[in-house]
């Protein structure tokens, strides 16, 4: 995933426009009055195509150089940077999370807005608060008391969420009911 990241930070830097024709005569006269008289030529194969070999030492020297970049990479901080098991439940989490947050956006009427805001408002808060904890568990070394505490922190979240659609149902149910009573008098 840092892979897709650093491409994506990177994508806009990357030149892939063809250069106009003649720009690799004009490269060659420029590289060899810098090298003041050592001619410098492209090799041509066969079929009159350019020798590959420059291109496959650039991106060979790319290649050890993103690999020497990803070896230097700290963990990020996440659970799933400790040990398998809290790759698991950091996943669990996430994906639990998702769910309940479509099942709340699913539930947004003008009624209900207030509410709805107000569990994304604590759950933006709660987020900000794991970032920190991210922070202190690489600082930590692994604590297993900041473990406990993403993970509390994972289950706080997901409790604002099912509380929030619990009340959400309870007011339908209500009105309901309401409804119900108002059509038996009439």
């Amino acid at each position: 995933m840092a892979l897709e990241e650093l491409f994506k930070n990177l994508e806009e830097g990357f030149d892939i426009m063809e250069p106009e024709t003649g720009h690799e005569r004009r490269f060659l006269k420029k590289l060899n009055r810098q090298n003041k008289g050592t001619v410098i030529q492209l090799k041509r194969t066969r079929n009159g195509r350019r020798s590959l070999s420059i291109s496959i030492a650039a991106s060979i020297a790319l290649l050890l150089a993103l690999a020497v970049h990803f070896s230097q990479l700290p963990d990020t901080g996440e659970l799933a940077d400790v040990s398998p098991e809290m790759a698991e439940t950091q996943a669990f989490f996430m994906m639990t999370l998702n769910e309940e947050m479509n099942n709340l956006k699913a539930e947004q009427r003008p009624e209900f807005e207030k509410l709805i805001q107000d569990a994304f408002r604590q759950i933006a808060i709660l987020e900000t608060s794991y970032d920190s904890l991210k922070v202190d568990l690489l600082e930590s070394g692994d604590d297993h008391r900041v473990i406990y505490a993403m993970i509390s922190n994972f289950q706080k979240r997901l409790d604002i969420l099912k509380q929030t659609i619990d009340h959400i149902e309870t007011i339908k149910s209500i009105n309901e009911t309401i409804a119900e009573e108002d059509r038996s008098f009439t």
